[in-house]
């Protein structure tokens, strides 16, 4: 048997089983995008909230206090924050180094499930694709078998199967879209809050880290 006709039996399946394939797929982005965004409005300005009480708390030289007000914080900022104050005795260099060390695992667990997302938008429309070759060759090869070609019927069955094919495309282009649009704004999201996490965090270097020791 010929390779070419080893690939013809694949494409025999049609493509059926990509439209479950994208559904499948669209199922999972739909509910990866619901727990992002109750993810990120739980955590939204919470960071900010906190700025100006734990400058104050700061400037007071009041540590117990500046602990208090970040402990069981959700956000990264206050998250990173509990951590540098508890080192707060060692001096600002350790501070910066705590700082530097959470911040990548703060970032890690913002972005969680974005690469699903971003890898659905960018290849949802090359599954769709495939299906919609698929299914025009298992409709060439119906046809052939069925040996209309040449007659007005086989106009007919060329049109109707390349119109079916053609769904799987459309529908890999509705997976798509919504993918690509929610890993951008989630993006964006995530730059927002570690934008607020390090002003918080900064802060706290420029009020006590020189000082820390005394």
């Amino acid at each position: 048997m010929k390779l070419s006709d080893k690939f013809l039996e694949l494409a025999a399946v049609g493509s059926e089983w990509i439209l479950w394939l994208l559904v499948g797929l669209s199922l999972i982005s739909v509910a990866l995008m619901i727990e992002r965004i109750i993810f990120y409005m739980s955590l939204r300005g919470r960071d900010a909230a906190l700025l100006k009480s734990l400058h104050n708390a700061l400037a007071d030289r009041d540590l117990s206090r500046a602990q208090n007000i970040v402990k069981d914080s959700p956000a990264p900022g206050g998250r990173i924050a509990t951590q540098m104050l508890e080192t707060a005795e060692r001096g600002g260099a350790a501070m910066s180094a705590m700082m530097a060390a959470l911040r990548p695992g703060e970032k890690v667990r913002l972005e969680r499930n974005l690469n699903f997302l971003g890898t659905v938008g960018a290849n949802a429309p090359f599954i769709g694709l495939l299906g919609t070759v698929l299914g025009i060759i298992e409709t060439f090869r119906a046809i052939e078998r069925q040996g209309i070609v040449g007659s007005a019927e086989y106009s007919n069955a060329v049109m109707s199967g390349i119109y079916e094919a053609l769904v799987a495309t459309a529908v890999g282009l509705v997976v798509a879209i919504p993918a690509v649009i929610a890993f951008n704004f989630f993006q964006r999201r995530v730059k927002s809050l570690l934008g607020e996490a390090d002003a918080l965090t900064n802060m706290i270097i420029a009020l006590i880290g020189r000082e820390a020791r005394s």
